[in-house]
């Protein structure tokens, strides 16, 4: 148990990453992405890349203000992290994958 406020035996994480094109930091990001769930939730995600230089008007539904964007829209509470997920640390506790440093750890 890890301390997060999800349930990581949730079935399946829908996840959804906006990026501007292939620029470097979309790519970077849904690479990194894809590295976090092979790790740590093999066959039990599901990754929607969305463009927003062919869909600009998605970018309001989820109050989208820079890219990437990272959305996870379940397991629930939905959580946002901003950036080319290049830092893992940043990035498990963002998904809830790892408790914060420091919350309720008995070290």
């Amino acid at each position: 148990m890890t301390g997060s406020d999800v349930d990581e035996s949730a079935s399946e994480w829908d996840l959804r990453l906006y990026v501007a094109g292939q620029s470097a930091k979309s790519v970077a990001a849904f690479a990194n992405l894809k590295r976090f769930c092979e790790e740590h939730l093999p066959g039990r995600y599901r990754i929607e890349v969305i463009d927003l230089l062919l869909h600009p008007q998605l970018a309001k539904g989820d109050q989208i203000v820079a890219i990437p964007t990272l959305v996870r829209k379940l397991p629930e509470p939905m959580r946002k992290i901003i950036g080319d997920l290049s830092n893992r640390d940043r990035v498990l506790v963002g998904l809830n994958l790892e408790p914060r440093p420091g919350a309720g750890s008995s070290r």
